[in-house]
């Protein structure tokens, strides 16, 4: 829970707390301090679940971008059209460079 933190440094720092500040004035800091770390958490989880959400829409955005991409290059058959006609066009010859005579 607190990482590297073991129960001997835990009373450790309740000694020291309960030194400086008195056992009247430690509930009050211990209620405000686990108040502030659960707000703390709301807001971290806030801002991880509001990136998540940017994060998925630029994904959407990106792939409709690819799809109408795909389909602006390649438009869909006409009904009734040939094989033929739907066909890309190949690319038109060069005129070939004639020699000095």
């Amino acid at each position: 829970m607190f990482g590297s933190i073991g129960f001997p440094e835990l009373i450790m720092i309740f000694i020291i707390a309960l030194l400086l500040f008195g056992p009247r004035k430690l509930p009050e800091i211990g209620k405000t301090l686990g108040k502030a770390m659960n707000e703390f958490r709301r807001a971290s989880n806030d801002l991880q679940r509001s990136l998540e959400e940017e994060v998925a829409a630029d994904e959407l955005k990106a792939a409709k971008r690819e799809i109408q991409d795909a389909t602006t290059l390649n438009p869909p058959a006409e009904p009734g059209a040939t094989s033929h006609e739907t066909e890309p066009r190949p690319a038109e010859s060069k005129p070939q460079p004639t020699e000095p005579k």
